[in-house]
């Protein structure tokens, strides 16, 4: 018979007590532990992760009330709140069972048992226990979630045509449980929309578990996103829950989906498909209830729709439920001011400086670069001219060649690729960032414009 999985721990100075509870517990459990000496529960604790302990409530000879299994519960509650501790005595004492109760002791048994009470009993504390602590790591993880940067619109600001009509959309599509494509250069802030969309669904209390695909080892997905059982594979030391079931009954947001390779997308899709996981090494179904955000800066529609795609296009069809693009910086110009004086303000307070300002000709000079890396860029240049800001000001010199920031039309450009890279911003700045219109301008396919973006740095 397949032992169940536990650590328990006997503490009894009746050495035919602890004999017997050893020998059949040893039958039943993957680890047992006997001692008849408690003196040496404090070592044990610290060395050892017991899941339930069987703790006698007299260890001095005619000492029937019960104080020195109180004094040892407290002990070890003080060292191991999570683990259940089980008093045993020969007494059917019920006001002492109940003091012990309110001390922590997750049951009281009496001597003699009989051996099925005795395992209903342990198996019983141990699902308490494995329940206390999934609550304390998941309430850890809402708390965490709680004292982030998620809080609807408030981080994302704008008020440009471009931004107004995101913030429709994100109004139109956060009270839904429609999967959202969010979709945009890097540093534009998807995620800020898609904790936008959390905050303002009916799942805001809810977790909001952000994974970034673009991070995590091609090995370690499954075992990341589905959760493992212990043995599972080398370093499975424990039970583990994947990112899925921790987002249970709140939000999933997938950051660069587009960096999956298609076996991992394979997987992904079937997850989507069934709403339901099965932790690596396990074959029991978890279902899901989750709501699906996912993001990416590469284009999956021309990766789709390659003759040899390197983006399945039925993992597409299930993650655009709703599209949402994110404007990039050069299509909302009309936010740099105030964003610019947002990080002003940010990073004014950080840095302890007051008074800090821009002056107009800065400004006009930001306003005309293209800012390839979007919002994220224009922070970390604010954050830079604030510390080395003198009497106040942010000199010109220091921003635009701190952050090699220059006008990107002012130029004569002095070599063939200068011109090709100066001709596509020009044409991005005529259809206010229609990729679709500047490829068609410019004689070249979506991807073959994309690759040059890249190679510039647009």
């Amino acid at each position: 018979m397949e032992l169940l999985d536990g650590n328990i721990l006997i503490i009894d100075d009746d050495t035919d007590v602890l004999e017997t509870a050893r020998m059949y517990l040893k039958q039943k459990f993957s680890r047992v532990m006997a001692i008849s000496n408690p003196e040496e529960l404090e070592s044990l604790l610290k060395m050892n992760d017991f899941d339930a302990i069987l703790l006698d409530m007299n260890f001095e000879r005619g000492e029937m009330e019960g104080e020195e299994g109180i004094l040892w519960l407290k002990k070890i509650k003080t060292i191991s709140p999570d683990t259940s501790v089980i008093m045993v005595t020969a007494y059917g004492d019920i006001g002492l069972a109940v003091e012990t109760m309110k001390e922590g002791a997750s049951d009281f048994i009496l001597k003699p048992w009989k051996n099925e009470k005795l395992l209903g009993t342990i198996l019983a504390s141990l699902e308490l226990k494995r329940s206390k602590t999934e609550y304390n790591r998941l309430k850890g993880a809402h708390e965490r979630v709680a004292r982030d940067i998620d809080k609807g619109f408030e981080e994302i600001i704008g008020i440009s045509p471009a931004m107004n009509r995101t913030f429709e959309l994100i109004e139109k599509v956060a009270d839904t449980d429609a999967n959202v494509l969010v979709l945009g250069e890097n540093g534009t802030g998807k995620e800020l929309v898609a904790r936008a969309l959390h905050r303002l669904s009916s799942r805001k209390d809810e977790v909001f578990i952000r994974v970034d695909l673009g991070a995590i080892a091609e090995t370690l997905f499954e075992s990341e996103l589905f959760g493992h059982i212990k043995g599972a594979f080398t370093d499975a030391r424990s039970d583990r829950a994947g990112s899925f079931e921790l987002a249970k009954g709140g939000t999933i947001f997938l950051d660069e989906i587009g960096n999956l390779t298609l076996p991992l997308q394979a997987k992904l899709l079937t997850v989507i498909q069934n709403r339901e996981v099965r932790r690596v090494g396990s074959n029991k179904i978890i279902p899901i209830d989750v709501r699906l955000i996912c993001a990416t800066n590469m284009p999956l529609y021309e990766m789709s729709e390659k003759e040899k795609p390197d983006f399945r296009k039925d993992l597409l069809y299930r993650i655009n439920t709703v599209e949402i693009r994110v404007p990039c910086l050069r299509e909302r110009v009309e936010d740099i001011p105030l964003l610019a004086d947002h990080f002003i303000r940010l990073y004014s307070r950080k840095y302890h400086k007051s008074g800090i300002l821009l002056g107009e000709r800065l400004m006009r000079r930001m306003k005309s670069y293209a800012w390839p890396g979007n919002v994220r860029e224009l922070q970390h240049a604010i954050e830079k001219g604030v510390i080395l800001a003198d009497q106040g000001r942010i000199p010109e010199e220091i921003i635009v060649i701190g952050n090699k920031i220059k006008p990107v039309h002012k130029e004569e450009p002095a070599t063939l690729e200068d011109m090709e890279k100066r001709m596509i911003l020009q044409t991005v700045d005529k259809y206010r960032g229609n990729l679709s219109q500047v490829a068609r301008e410019l004689g070249i396919t979506r991807a073959t414009l994309y690759r040059k973006m890249n190679k510039f740095g647009i």
